[in-house]
């Protein structure tokens, strides 16, 4: 009896430091897991530094020599070594806004039309070909934009704005088909399939229970959407809204062929412009001095920056959607 009893205890004692010597190996897995991820994420944060301190660095005689005048003044010449960032800031930003403008209607309508409307197997396909656009090289689509948009808009649409609008500063000037106006739709056309595919996943995502129970109240097809899906689903499309806001800032070379790269501000969308990703893929190979790399490196460090500004606003923007949207549901 007491030898059985002290194998029990040999048995029970073994199994103990069994379990002991597992919860140490897990504890040791989890650490080195840990350990890896932490230096995962930390290498994206140090290779976001080491750009941020070389773009500035290489900036630095730029900066020394125009100071803030860099951002204000709208003089861009080699020869001279005189450079303001200014006209290129505003080709950028306005014609990211403006694309935005154009994009989100036609993009949010399509994933309504997905989602809401269609047979199961229409959208399924007109899902795949919004898809596929995303897909094309951008290149393909500058090409698209000068050979074929481009001259439509010059003999067709803006001699139409010419006559009917000409006199308004948003229309004036000649018809030269290449110009802000051709630069904002071919961005327009970029982003559409970004913003159509997130917002469909986020319609998509909104349960059928909100559906039904609009039904259920006596609601019409676009009262159900308007008051049941939009509403639940305004965060996610915001978000999209603004990864297409962030494609279309960055965007190069399709912008690049169908701007006109004419260093100018002018408010009319007939006039060529220019824009940050532009002028750095024109120039910075050709650079003739360090003054002139400087102020190119110097308009990418502004653009980094404009583009780190507009994802914290829209971070702030969703976070204070999101806040509203469980606020109003309490």
């Amino acid at each position: 009896m007491l030898q059985q009893s002290s194998l029990t205890m040999k048995n029970v004692a073994i199994a103990g430091e069994e379990i002991e010597s597992q919860k140490s190996r897990g504890s040791n897995a989890d650490r080195i897991f840990r350990i890896v991820t932490a230096s995962f994420a930390g290498a994206v944060l140090v290779i976001l530094l080491i750009m941020v301190y070389e773009m500035v660095m290489q900036s630095v005689p730029s900066i020394t020599k125009f100071h803030w005048d860099f951002l204000t003044k709208s003089s861009w010449d080699a020869v001279q070594g005189e450079f303001g960032a200014l006209p290129f800031l505003y080709g950028s930003v306005v014609s990211s806004a403006l694309a935005i403008l154009v994009a989100t209607p036609l993009s949010v309508g399509t994933a309504l039309f997905i989602t809401e409307i269609a047979p199961k197997s229409v959208g399924n396909i007109t899902a795949s070909l919004i898809e596929l656009l995303a897909a094309i090289p951008s290149v393909i689509y500058g090409l698209w934009g000068v050979l074929v948009m481009a001259p439509w808009l010059q003999k067709t649409v803006q001699p139409w704005l010419v006559d009917h609008f000409g006199s308004t500063p948003f229309f004036s000037g000649a018809p030269y088909g290449v110009s802000m106006m051709a630069g904002v739709l071919i961005l327009a056309i970029m982003i559409v399939p970004i913003i159509t595919s997130i917002s469909r996943e986020v319609l998509l995502a909104v349960p059928q229970s909100q559906r039904e129970a609009a039904i259920a109240l006596g609601a019409t097809k676009w009262e159900m959407i308007r008051m049941a899906v939009l509403p639940y689903g305004r965060s996610g499309v915001f978000g999209g809204v603004i990864l297409g806001l962030g494609r279309a800032i960055g965007e190069t070379m399709a912008v690049t062929m169908v701007i006109g790269n004419t260093p100018q501000i002018s408010l009319s969308l007939l006039a060529p412009a220019y824009t940050m990703p532009s002028v750095i893929a024109n120039e910075f190979a050709e650079a003739t001095s360090n003054l002139h790399s400087s102020a190119l490196m110097e308009v990418g460090l502004l653009l980094l920056i404009v583009t780190l500004i507009i994802n914290v606003f829209a971070r702030l923007l969703i976070w204070k959607v999101t806040k509203g949207a469980k606020g109003g549901g309490v």
